[in-house]
């Protein structure tokens, strides 16, 4: 609630009910873990607002948490663009297909609201943004699907997972698989870290903490065999970037899973078809799956809530991959985990109390709380910090 809602006005309870699958997907961690770990125990809903409690970052409506995206009304209604990285402010040109400035958003605005949002977001998937229509995902049974399984195999060991995401759902998963138990390597590119390690520490430390890193230059065709090697033992690999990227690196998937290691990947849209080919993040996933605050404008539920939500799910997901008896290819979409999260608004009554804020649930006055995080455990290594011991590691392995 802290960080939902416009700035000028009350934080809003309309998202409560997500609060309920954050609490189902930390159970489900908890007895997944514990079959072949340590059961690992997490306040799910928390996790929601751990970046803003590290960044000091609150509601802003219809421009998220962290500033990056915005609701932006066309033709038929709004569209979420979401411009992170330079590239993509510097694609708002081509995208309103007009010489304007992009620092210059009400020519920009003005652009898009005589477009469909069907016809913007598919001119911002050509363009490689992100930019999502609200609600555009039906709720699914299921926030994962598995896409194909693979050979029988059993873990008898401490459990080998590499992590080749980056940013906020990955990390996530993969540290409370390190909390579990599981051995973590951190591949990182040489010439392009996680993004995240520029971000607050505290936070990358809290999500990182505890696995080994090693960064490959993946232009080079000696890192490229050193992957392959890395691959090749684990019993799960987790990834998050499109398709496209792991076949540029000569990786399949499902060739992997034939020798029995599982594969999790967590996506924007999904692997298959269209929607392989889409950019996402966690604000502009999380609209795209029913995650925002109907209004005009809308507004955006939380920090980038999609990440926090796949990520807790992907964990849950994860250990159990790793407790099974066969391998598979798993995906988390972004905007399915958020759609499976949404639920009916409740309607609440807000008020203020001295400097802050309480909500009336169920007859009791419940006070709203500013985001919090779990104590960070230690600093994270520095991107390569394994490079030595694991390149002498996995020099000699021969892939499967």
């Amino acid at each position: 609630m802290h960080i939902t809602g416009r700035s000028d006005a009350p934080p809003s309870a309309g998202p409560a009910p997500i609060a309920a699958a954050m609490i189902a997907a930390a159970d489900d961690l908890f007895t997944q873990t514990a079959r072949w770990g340590r059961p690992v125990v997490v306040d799910g809903p928390a996790l929601l607002g751990e970046r803003a409690a590290f960044t000091g970052m609150t509601r802003n409506g219809n421009v998220s948490v962290g500033g990056a995206a915005r609701f932006t009304r066309v033709a038929d209604g709004w569209v979420v663009l979401n411009l992170p990285r330079p590239e993509d402010v510097a694609a708002l040109p081509a995208l309103v297909q007009a010489d304007v400035a992009p620092a210059d958003w009400p020519a920009i605005s003005g652009r898009l609201a005589s477009r469909s949002a069907r016809d913007v977001v598919e001119a911002g998937v050509i363009l490689g943004l992100a930019v999502a229509a609200p609600g555009a995902v039906p709720q699914p049974v299921a926030p994962a699907r598995e896409l194909r399984r693979g050979a029988p195999r059993v873990v008898d060991h401490r459990p080998l997972v590499v992590d080749l995401t980056s940013l906020w759902a990955g990390p996530l998963l993969t540290s409370l698989l390190v909390e579990a138990g599981a051995r973590v390597i951190k591949v990182e590119g040489e010439k392009r870290p996680d993004g995240a390690r520029r971000g607050p520490k505290g936070f990358f430390d809290l999500l990182n903490h505890g696995k080994e890193c090693i960064t490959l230059d993946f232009g080079h065709g000696d890192d490229r065999a050193l992957l392959h090697r890395l691959l090749g033992p684990a019993d799960l690999v987790i990834e998050g970037s499109r398709p496209r990227a792991m076949d540029q690196l000569g990786v399949d998937p499902d060739e992997l899973v034939e020798d029995g290691v599982s594969w999790l990947s967590i996506t924007g849209h999904g692997r298959t078809g269209v929607a392989a080919g889409r950019v996402a993040f966690g604000d502009d996933a999380a609209v795209a799956g029913g995650l925002y605050l109907r209004g005009d404008p809308p507004s955006f539920v939380a920090d980038a809530v999609a990440d926090p939500i796949a990520g807790l799910v992907g964990a849950a997901l994860a250990a159990e991959l790793l407790a099974s008896d066969h391998a598979a290819v798993i995906e988390v979409p972004l905007a399915r985990a958020a759609a499976w999260a949404a639920r009916p608004p409740v309607a609440t009554t807000v008020s203020s109390l001295g400097d802050g804020w309480v909500v009336d649930v169920d007859g009791e006055s419940v006070p709203v709380v500013s985001p919090h995080h779990r104590r960070v455990p230690g600093p994270a290594a520095a991107a390569g910090g394994h490079n030595a011991s694991l390149r002498a590691e996995f020099d000699e392995f021969q892939p499967r």
